[in-house]
């Protein structure tokens, strides 16, 4: 079996600038800001690493944590998730420059997301 590590966690956050502020001065975590993609990225002391997306009351509400799982083929692990009784709720989509991403619901209703970065050779 393939290894699927967890590779980033979302945040949701009003202000994804302060959010990071917070975090940095509560948590001491390494945080940068990206401007262009209106993104904060943090960096924990284990090197563990995520964002700040603003809230949007769609795609990031407040207290949806999104754990995102590393992937090689997004598209394969979708169609598994529909055939196994998951939801895709975000189909594959490109963050440029850094990859691709996609949310699904497990049977649960609980949303994870999946990463396949630009450097990967199957997209």
């Amino acid at each position: 079996m393939s290894n699927h590590p967890i590779v980033h966690i979302e945040i949701p956050a009003k202000d994804p600038i302060a959010a990071g502020k917070f975090y940095k001065a509560l948590l001491d975590w390494d945080v940068s800001e990206q401007p262009e993609l209106d993104y904060v990225t943090f960096r924990s002391g284990d090197g563990q690493g995520g964002g700040f997306p603003r809230i949007d009351g769609e795609l990031y509400k407040p207290g949806d944590v999104i754990a995102y799982v590393d992937t090689d083929n997004i598209d394969a692990v979708l169609a598994r998730v529909e055939a196994m009784g998951g939801k895709t709720l975000v189909p594959k989509s490109e963050i440029p420059g850094y990859g691709w991403f996609a949310h699904f619901a497990d049977p649960s209703g609980n949303r994870i997301g999946l990463f396949t970065n630009s450097r990967s050779t199957a997209t």
